[in-house]
């Protein structure tokens, strides 16, 4: 069982940066693969980035490559994702998941546990 908070959200105005937490309590968080997803107001939930249990491979939505980076910390029990030059598209409702020892997949329903998000505006 794994139980994942986000932090890190906030108001910012395009072109700004933010940091978005995803800490986990629970054991052996090393063997969860963990993905970001985002909800905009209106639209259906769709995958960010995720980073894989085994050899840390990370993949990204093709809106977001270049500007987003997600690592972890398994010494934390934590996984970031770094949002660079943000734009008013990228406004949503940010969340974690987790699945074990989870294959290369964007695919929401294959990850377990996730988290209550939290909220990421950014203002033209």
């Amino acid at each position: 069982q794994v139980q994942l908070v986000e932090s890190g959200g906030g108001l910012v105005q395009a072109g700004d940066s933010l940091r978005l937490s995803c800490a986990a309590s629970g054991r052996a968080f090393s063997s969860y693969t963990v993905g970001w997803f985002r909800q905009a107001p209106g639209k259906e939930r769709e995958f960010v980035a995720f980073i894989k249990w085994s050899g840390g491979s990370t993949y990204y939505t093709d809106s977001v490559k270049g500007r987003f980076t997600i690592s972890r910390d398994n010494t934390k029990n934590t996984v970031y994702l770094q949002m660079n030059r943000l734009t008013p598209e990228d406004t949503a409702l940010y969340y974690c998941a987790a699945g074990y020892r989870l294959g290369l997949t964007v695919a929401s329903e294959a990850y377990a546990y996730w988290g209550q998000g939290t909220q990421v505006t950014v203002s033209s």
